[in-house]
């Protein structure tokens, strides 16, 4: 296990990701897969959110209950791909606030280019939750991060379905803070930068566009 990168293995996670990965799944199986896949990581991501109580009144006594303290998540999905995972975790969070940033990576350089950045304005407030469906070479999500915390953000964490060691290395070197939370580490990456044995293009499969 690697310092600061949870790998979330639980056996319905790793189920879902094996459907998902097979190349002839169809693109409705492909979202279903990673909206599930999502609620499930995001149930994860928040099991240390703070709580504080409340009295309310059940049907039998008054009691003090517990219920998330404070202004609470805000959702930040590395447009296109993370709009996938973005679905499923606001099915356990409805309440969360939502982010959006535009990164495409040059074919060449490999390197990210923002084209869009619309977030809360309290994101200092909230924990940031950044989501991806592939942490590949780590170029747009390390600079995904680096752009939400001159934003504000203070408290962030990354959640994708699949990593490779050398994504990590990138995004820990950036950004030591930041927790990364995974269904899997990949063997590694090939010329062109997609994760092998990987699933594809995850935004391709995810939107029918290849």
């Amino acid at each position: 296990m690697m310092k600061g990168v949870i790998v979330v293995d639980h056996p319905l996670v790793q189920h879902k990701l094996t459907l998902m990965r097979d190349k002839d799944a169809p693109t409705t199986d492909f979202r279903r897969l990673v909206s599930e896949v999502a609620l499930l990581l995001a149930y994860e991501v928040t099991r240390d959110l703070p709580l504080e109580t409340r009295r309310i009144e059940t049907p039998l006594e008054v009691m003090d209950a517990p219920v998330l303290a404070g202004k609470k998540l805000c959702f930040v999905s590395i447009l296109r791909a993370g709009s996938g995972i973005l679905d499923g975790m606001l099915d356990l969070v409805p309440s969360a606030r939502v982010g959006h940033i535009g990164l495409y990576r040059d074919p060449k350089t490999l390197k990210p280019v923002e084209y869009y950045l619309k977030v809360p304005d309290d994101l200092s407030e909230r924990l940031t939750v950044v989501v991806d469906p592939m942490l590949a070479t780590g170029n747009s999500a390390a600079a995904a991060v680096t752009r939400l915390k001159e934003a504000g953000a203070k408290a962030i964490k990354f959640v994708c379905l699949l990593s490779v060691p050398e994504g990590i290395e990138v995004m820990q070197r950036a950004h030591p803070d930041v927790e990364i939370f995974t269904a899997a580490i990949d063997r590694g990456l090939d010329d062109h930068g997609y994760i092998r044995p990987g699933l594809g293009d995850a935004g391709d499969r995810l939107f029918g566009t290849k």
